[in-house]
């Protein structure tokens, strides 16, 4: 199967024909190659895979993205997943990107990925407990994919939600105990979709997140 025929179930949400995303996303794999003998961005053995493991695994959430949805934050970019390829992809659309990335040659790689392929990105050095939430942009969209178990993390995004945010977050199978551990700290509503690349996982998309009173 071609790349651009594995972006088919997703291309009819892009902001630009699937082909212009391929061209990118193989420029970006690429980078990790050449970027990976330096700083670990992809695990050895997915490094071989990037397009099935690391690009299409992102670009499934573009299916739960609403036209309406302009400003992201991704917290713990790391290598740049979900956030780089869902902004490959929304080329064309009206969509702003800051990633939250605190180690410094990730930093870097990210920076230069938005360079290269002028990408709508800012990426801000920092841990996202660093950042003041009351100096950003309130963020449409919150993505975030393999940093920590979800009690930590509606901690880390929570002081940037406002009223309509919603979290879009990749999950394996620990994320029934990990909602059920959630839920004695946090109030929100959650919708679950099914991974399209991995049998165990899921997408977890979070909203009206609020800590509990008392907790």
């Amino acid at each position: 199967m071609s790349n651009i025929d594995k972006l088919a179930p997703y291309a009819q949400h892009f902001g630009r024909p699937a082909a212009e995303v391929a061209r990118d996303l193989e420029s970006y794999a690429n980078l990790i190659k050449k970027w990976q003998a330096v700083q670990n961005l992809v695990s050895r053995e997915t490094l071989g895979q990037v397009w099935e493991r690391h690009f299409i695994d992102s670009l499934q959430a573009m299916t739960l993205l609403r036209p309406e949805d302009e400003h992201f934050m991704d917290i713990g970019s790391g290598g740049g997943f979900p956030a780089l390829p869902l902004a490959i992809a929304s080329k064309g659309l009206n969509r702003r990107f800051v990633l939250v990335e605190p180690t410094t040659r990730k930093v870097s790689f990210l920076r230069t990925v938005a360079r290269e392929l002028k990408l709508s990105v800012e990426v801000i050095g920092l841990r996202s407990d660093q950042i003041d939430s009351r100096e950003t942009q309130v963020p449409d969209v919150i993505t975030s994919r393999a940093l920590a178990a979800l009690p930590q993390l509606c901690a880390w995004m929570a002081p940037f939600f406002g009223p309509s945010t919603r979290a879009v977050l990749h999950k394996g199978r620990e994320h029934v105990e990990e909602l059920r551990e959630t839920s004695v700290l946090w109030d929100y509503d959650v919708l679950i979709d099914k991974s399209d690349t991995d049998p165990s996982g899921v997408i977890l998309t979070l909203q009206n997140l609020s800590a509990k009173s008392g907790v």
